[in-house]
């Protein structure tokens, strides 16, 4: 089994193509990249911590009207949802905004903004911010953005995240 984290799909989000500058020529095409990315990588086993902005409520590539068990029952591994600003009315039920998971050795806080990270902890992942980063450092806290935008679309496992992070850590004052 291995642990997987991701953000920010945006499932059956057309503008969000052109809000965040992605490479796909329409909506279909983004979707069907995104769970086929999925898919490559987590298999059923797998836990998949997704640090929110699953999708829209209502999609055109969803043919039923609950969009949100449409893209899900698409993706393998077992997802632990924690809520994004999209997620409100797209009927993920999580009751989750933030939590504690050790990976790696490592406590690490997961949010879906990064405003909310918790300062107690020194290593944080976040969604939220899309393109605009992948790592900084906020107060005592190195936050990583996991979402998709920043990792060619595909979930990242926590080894590829410490890589980024070591490299990353060699140009940075992180006292």
């Amino acid at each position: 089994m291995i642990n997987w984290l991701t953000s920010d799909t945006h499932f059956g989000h057309e503008n969000i193509i052109r809000y965040c500058g992605r490479p796909f020529k329409s909506l279909k095409e983004m979707d069907e990249t995104l769970v086929k990315n999925w898919n490559s990588r987590v298999s059923k086993g797998d836990t998949v911590y997704f640090l929110g902005d699953f999708c829209f409520k209502k999609s055109t590539e969803a043919p039923n009207a609950n969009a949100f068990e449409y893209y899900r029952e698409q993706l393998n591994g077992n997802i632990v949802f924690i809520g994004g600003n999209h997620d409100r009315q797209n009927r993920n039920k999580t009751i989750l905004q933030g939590c504690v998971v050790c990976l790696g050795g490592q406590q690490i806080y997961l949010v879906h903004d990064p405003k909310h990270m918790n300062p107690a902890y020194k290593l944080g992942f976040c969604g939220h911010v899309h393109e605009k980063w992948k790592i900084v450092k906020y107060g005592p806290t190195v936050i990583v953005n996991v979402g998709v935008d920043q990792w060619n679309f595909f979930p990242i496992e926590i080894n590829q995240i410490n890589k980024a992070l070591a490299k990353w850590r060699t140009t940075h004052d992180i006292s």
